[in-house]
């Protein structure tokens, strides 16, 4: 919650989100599968986690086809605060390995 406010306060976001109290505890494959559930009409989704989880969740999804200096930087290591935004084009249902490209990857920290 308190990374979500910090997020949603900096990007002016006024939106209310949904927590699923699974993701918190969800292995990569588990965590894939809640974002699989995500309804078609979200055109855009923020997911926020810890790692192990988030670090291999986002490079399982990367299909070696977006901004090779972000893959790079993001196979080097995934720190805290760092973010990956991933470009995939289809339904949430069919998200599955390989399937999205990086599109940035940034560490967030001063």
């Amino acid at each position: 919650m308190e990374t979500w406010a910090a997020l949603s306060g900096a990007a002016g976001w006024d939106l209310e989100p949904t927590l699923d109290d699974g993701f918190y505890s969800a292995g990569p494959d588990t965590a894939l599968d809640l974002i699989r559930a995500t309804p078609t009409q979200a055109r855009s989704l923020v997911v926020i986690g810890h790692n192990p989880t988030v670090a291999y969740l986002a490079q399982m999804l990367d299909d070696g086809e977006g901004d090779p200096t972000a893959s790079a930087d993001m196979a080097g290591g995934y720190p805290t605060c760092a973010i990956t935004a991933l470009r995939f084009d289809g339904d949430w249902s069919d998200l599955d390995m390989a399937s999205a490209s990086v599109a940035a990857f940034h560490v967030g920290r001063a």
